[in-house]
């Protein structure tokens, strides 16, 4: 784990570094009911892949972790852990429905490349 990683505080985290856009809330409002699970959050992580170096995870969670950090839409909670953190500060999530389908897409301003169907980066 790299330094910044470590000094990873969540009482340090600015809540307006992430955004979780009102499409995506909905989004995940929808898939909660459908569940049956009103207290599920999105947990958005980086993994190491894809064709351009880094990809985005998405999946549905229901514990925070001591490293996390959540921000807000109304009553839907975008969690993400520190090691991603660092990778998305400044990121919107938003939820599409076009040509390639139905997805959650993160937009990502420390991306320097991004792939075609724009699920990796790098940086």
């Amino acid at each position: 784990m790299n330094e910044q990683a470590n000094q990873f505080s969540p009482s340090t985290v600015d809540p307006t570094v992430l955004s979780l856009t009102d499409n995506a809330a909905q989004k995940v409002r929808r898939l909660r009911e459908e569940e049956g699970d009103s207290s599920l959050m999105l947990r958005v992580y980086v993994t190491g892949g894809g064709c351009s170096g880094f990809s985005y995870g998405f999946r549905f969670d229901s514990d925070l972790n001591e490293d996390d950090a959540n921000f807000d839409n109304d009553d839907v909670t975008l969690v993400i852990d520190s090691l991603s953190y660092q990778y998305l500060q400044g990121s919107t999530v938003d939820y599409t429905e076009g040509l390639e389908g139905a997805r959650f897409v993160v937009q990502n301003p420390n991306a320097t490349t991004t792939c075609g169907c724009g699920s990796s980066f790098s940086i």
